[in-house]
């Protein structure tokens, strides 16, 4: 059974940080691309970023330079870095895991970020 577990989120105060960790379990596939998506409030889900298991990056381009995408591809694992965090920030942040062979995709259920200002 396939199962992404986020953890990591919580209440933070404007400029500060928090590191978010996924961790899937259940999955062989060794061509994948991992990432991070967040929707807000009243909005629709947005990318934040990806990492593809030959560790290629790709951010949203308003977060580039304060978020960070990491993996650890033995514990099957996405960190997501996030610094200088501003109350527009405040969502629940997904994790996603694509299997880029046959696009199968799985996602985790998200982890509330609270950013104050």
């Amino acid at each position: 059974q396939v199962q992404l577990v986020e953890s990591g989120g919580g209440l933070v105060q404007a400029g500060g940080s928090l590191r978010l960790s996924c961790a899937v379990s259940g999955i062989l596939y060794s061509n994948n691309r991992m990432g991070w998506y967040r929707q807000a409030p009243g909005k629709q889900r947005e990318l934040v970023a990806t990492i593809t298991s030959g560790g290629t990056t790709n951010y949203a381009d308003s977060l580039k330079g304060r978020f960070t995408i990491s993996r650890d591809n033995v514990k099957i694992t996405v960190y997501l870095q996030m610094n200088s965090l501003q109350p527009e920030g405040t969502a629940v942040y997904y994790c996603r895991f694509a299997n880029l062979g046959d696009g199968r995709e799985y996602w985790g259920k998200g982890t509330l970020v609270t950013v104050s200002s």
